[in-house]
C-alpha cells in the first residue's frame, strides 16, 4: 500500500511504499534505451576502463549533487515540475514547463522506437515457435528499413506500447510505477544476466570483452582528452534524466523517512551497472560474430538481430532480451508520462485515469510525423538551417535533449542554489539526520554543477 503525505498548498499526495520502492522506481526511470544501446559502444569508443573512471567521477561531481537537488525540492513541494516551481516563485514556473516540454518532445519519438521494440519482439516470439516467415531469414537492415518505411504499421506497434504503459499508471501514477518497476527491474537484470552468459561464452567473445574493459590509451591520443570527457559527461547526463523533471517526480512520491543523499548515490551508481551488464549481454556477442559494434537504433534493430539470426537459439535469446530492452524503456516511458500527467492533476485538477489518458494521446499524436520521416515525410530536415542534415526523429531529438534539458538543468542550478536559497534543500535533505559534506555540496552545486552544464550544452550543440 502507498503512503499519503500532506504538504502546505496542496492536497494529499500518495507515496512510494518503501524506500526501495523509490529505489526500483528511480533506476527504472533512468535505465532506458540509453543504457542498452549508447553506453556500451562508448565505453568501448573512450578506451574502455579509462572511460568507465571518467564517467563515475562524472556522475559523483554532477549526477549525485543534481539530484539531490532535485529529489529535495520534489518532496518538499509534493508536486509535478510546473506546480513545484510555480508554488515557490511564479516567475520561475516557465522552468517547470521546459520540463514539460522535455518529457513531452521526448516521449514523441521515444515511443515510437518503444513500437519498433515491440514488433521486434513479438517477431522473435513467432520465429520461435516457426511463424516468423522470413524475419531471421532477411537482411538486417532492410527488414529495418521496410518496416520503419511503411505509414501505418509502425504507429500501429507504437500505439499498441502506449496503451500498456497507459495501463499501468491510470489509476495511480505513484502506485503504477512502483509496483511495475518492482517487478520489471529484477526481470530485466535475470534476463540481461542470461543473455551476457550467453554471449560471453560464445567463441571469439574475448575480443567484446577487450573492447569494453581493456584499457585502451591510445583512444586519448586518436579523440583526446577532453572529447572523451565530454562523451562521458553527456552520456551520463542523459542516462540520470538530469533537466527532465523526472527526479523531481519520483523526489515528490519519496517517503519522509527516505534518506535523499544515499538515494541520489545509489541510483546513478545502479543505473550505471545495467548499463554494464547491458554492454556484457551485447558486444561479447558483436565480436563474436565478427560484426563492427555500433550505436542507436543500428545496434538494436540491425547489429543485434544479425546477432540473434546466426546464434544457436537465437529466436529465444533474441525473444528474452528485447523482453529486457522493453521493461527499460518502459520503465523510462512512465516516469516521463507520470511527469507529464502531474500536470492536469496538480493544475487542472484531473483525476488519474484523465491525466494518464491525456498524457499517452499527446505523444501518440506527435509520434506520427516523426514516424512519417522515415515515408511520407523522408525528405523534412527541420534543422537543415543548422546545418544538420537530421530527421525528424533525430531534430526532435537533438531539441528536447541536447538543448531544452540541458538547459533546465542550467536554470535549476541557478534556481536552487541562488535563488530559492540551498537552506531549503538542505533541511528536507537533513529530515533523516545530518548531512556531514553539505559545505562541499553547496560549493558544487552553485559554481562545478552550472560551469559543467555549460560545457554539456557548448558539446550538445558541436560548439566545443
Amino acid at each position: 500500500m502507498s503512503k499519503e503525505t500532506k504538504n502546505t498548498g496542496t492536497a494529499a499526495r500518495s507515496t512510494f511504499s518503501s524506500s526501495l520502492g523509490f529505489f526500483l522506481a528511480a533506476v527504472g526511470g533512468a535505465v532506458g534505451l540509453g543504457n542498452v544501446w549508447g553506453f556500451p559502444f562508448k565505453l568501448g569508443r573512450g578506451g574502455g576502463f579509462p572511460f568507465l573512471v571518467i564517467y563515475v567521477l562524472c556522475v559523483f561531481v554532477v549526477g549525485v549533487p543534481i539530484c539531490i537537488a532535485e529529489y529535495a525540492l520534489g518532496r518538499k513541494m509534493r508536486s509535478g515540475p510546473v506546480s513545484a516551481y510555480k508554488r515557490i516563485s511564479k516567475k520561475w514556473t516557465f522552468l517547470g514547463w521546459i520540463n514539460m516540454a522535455v518529457c513531452i518532445g521526448v516521449m514523441g519519438f521515444y515511443c515510437l522506437i518503444c513500437g519498433w521494440l515491440l514488433k521486434y519482439a513479438c517477431m522473435f516470439a513467432l520465429s520461435l515457435v516457426g511463424l516468423g516467415g522470413d524475419f531471421l531469414a532477411m537482411d538486417s537492415a532492410t527488414y529495418f528499413t521496410a518496416f520503419v518505411s511503411k505509414p501505418l504499421e509502425p504507429l500501429i506497434w507504437t500505439y499498441a506500447f502506449m496503451i500498456i504503459n497507459y495501463l499501468v499508471i491510470r489509476k495511480n501514477i505513484s502506485q503504477g510505477i512502483e509496483k511495475s518497476c518492482k517487478v520489471m527491474i529484477p526481470v530485466l537484470v535475470v534476463i540481461l544476466i542470461v543473455v551476457a552468459i550467453r554471449g560471453c561464452t560464445l567463441p571469439g567473445a574475448d575480443a567484446g570483452l577487450d573492447y569494453l574493459f581493456k584499457p585502451n590509451m591510445t583512444a586519448f591520443n586518436e579523440i583526446g582528452f577532453f572529447a572523451i570527457f565530454t562523451l562521458a559527461l553527456v552520456q551520463m547526463w542523459f542516462s540520470v534524466n538530469i533537466g527532465f523533471g523526472t527526479n523531481l517526480l519520483y523526489g515528490s512520491y519519496l517517503p519522509d523517512d527516505t534518506n535523499i543523499v544515499k538515494s541520489a548515490i545509489i541510483v546513478p551508481i545502479a543505473d550505471m551497472c545495467v548499463a554494464l551488464l547491458a554492454g556484457l549481454a551485447v558486444m561479447p556477442a558483436v565480436f563474436a560474430y565478427d560484426l563492427e559494434p555500433s550505436t542507436g537504433a543500428g545496434l538494436l534493430f540491425i547489429t543485434l538481430k544479425t546477432v540473434f539470426a546466426e546464434m544457436p537459439g537465437g529466436s529465444f535469446f533474441g525473444l528474452i532480451f528485447f523482453i529486457a530492452v522493453l521493461f527499460a524503456a518502459l520503465s523510462s516511458t512512465i516516469g516521463m508520462t507520470g511527469a507529464i500527467a502531474t500536470l492536469g492533476t496538480d493544475e487542472f485538477h484531473w483525476d488519474n485515469n484523465k491525466s494518464s489518458l491525456v498524457s499517452t494521446i499527446v505523444p501518440c499524436i506527435i509520434a506520427i510525423p516523426v514516424s512519417w520521416g522515415y515515408s511520407l515525410l523522408s525528405g523534412v530536415r527541420p534543422l537543415a538551417f543548422l546545418g544538420k542534415d537530421t530527421d525528424l526523429l533525430d531534430s526532435l531529438d537533438f531539441l528536447c535533449e541536447n538543448v531544452l534539458a540541458t538547459t533546465a538543468a542550467l536554470l535549476l542550478c541557478i534556481f536552487v542554489g541562488w535563488v530559492w536559497k540551498p537552506k531549503t534543500v538542505l533541511e528536507e535533505v537533513e529530515k533523516t539526520g545530518p548531512f556531514t559534506w553539505k559545505n562541499l555540496w553547496l560549493f558544487v552545486f552553485r559554481f562545478v554543477c552550472p560551469i559543467i552544464t555549460v560545457i554539456v550544452i557548448l558539446s550538445s550543440l558541436g560548439l566545443i
